[in-house]
C-alpha cells in the first residue's frame, strides 16, 4: 500500500523514458511471436556443466552400507560424529535423538532429520552439516587390468570406471559391456556403452572378444 502525502495524494511515480521504450519493444516482440534468445547467444536447450552435474549427483545420492559419513553441528562439538561407516543395520546413533534410519536417504534428508530432532528442545537454531567422506564401492569384472571394487566417484562413467581398474585389456569387447544396477530388483545385466553412467554398488562386466 502506498503511504499518502500530507496533501492526501499518493506520490507520483516517475517512469524513465528508457523503461517505456523497453516495454514498447517487448510488446512489439510479443506481437511478432518471437522470443528473446537465451543469455550467451545459445538458442538450444541448456546443458549442465560437469561441475553442476557432479553437484546434482551429490544432492540425489542415496546413502547405503559401505558409505562413510561425518555429522557436524556448528559450535556444538558434543554432537559431532566423525567418519561413521554405515553398516547393514541401516541406522546411526545420534545424541539426544537416538537411532536414525539413513538407508535410502540423501545427505539433505539426514541433515533435515537431525535439525528437526535438535531444534527447540535442545538447540535454538542448529546448523547441521553431513559430509560423505568415502563412497561405497562399485565393481569391475572381466577384461580390465585390475578387476575389483573401487570407491564410487560422482560423475562416474563406464570409461572412467575402466580407467580406475587399470584400463581395458587388449581383447576387451567394447561392444559387450554389461552392468547390474544396485537398485535393480531383478539384478539382470543391462548392456551399456562407454559413456553410460555407473552408480555406487553397480557391478560392471567387460566381456572378452574372440575375433
Amino acid at each position: 500500500m502506498l503511504r499518502q502525502t500530507k496533501a492526501g495524494r499518493a506520490p507520483v511515480v516517475k517512469i524513465g523514458v528508457g523503461l517505456v521504450c523497453g516495454l514498447l519493444a517487448l510488446g512489439a516482440q510479443a506481437q511478432s511471436g518471437s522470443a528473446p534468445a537465451p543469455a550467451g547467444g545459445e538458442a538450444s536447450g541448456y546443458q549442465l556443466t560437469p561441475q553442476q552435474a557432479r553437484v546434482s549427483a551429490l544432492s540425489s545420492y542415496k546413502l547405503a552400507a559401505g558409505d562413510v559419513i561425518s555429522i557436524r553441528v556448528l559450535g556444538e562439538d558434543e554432537f559431532t560424529r566423525e567418519k561413521i561407516r554405515l553398516t547393514d543395520a541401516g541406522t546411526v546413533s545420534f545424541p539426544a535423538i537416538g537411532e536414525i534410519k539413513v538407508f535410502g536417504r540423501t545427505v539433505g534428508d539426514l541433515e533435515a532429520i537431525i535439525v528437526a530432532g535438535l531444534k527447540g528442545r535442545i538447540l535454538v537454531n542448529p546448523k547441521v552439516s553431513v559430509q560423505i567422506d568415502e563412497y561405497r564401492p562399485f565393481y569391475v569384472n572381466g577384461m580390465v587390468d585390475k578387476p575389483g571394487g573401487y570407491p564410487y566417484q560422482p560423475g562416474l562413467t563406464v570409461r572412467k570406471a575402466a580407467s580406475l581398474a587399470g584400463g581395458f585389456k587388449e581383447r576387451a569387447a567394447l561392444n559387450k559391456i554389461h552392468v547390474i544396477r544396485e537398485d535393480d530388483p531383478s539384478q539382470k545385466p543391462q548392456k551399456v556403452d562407454l559413456n553410460s553412467v555407473i552408480g555406487p554398488g553397480d557391478i560392471l562386466t567387460v566381456e572378452e572378444s574372440f575375433f
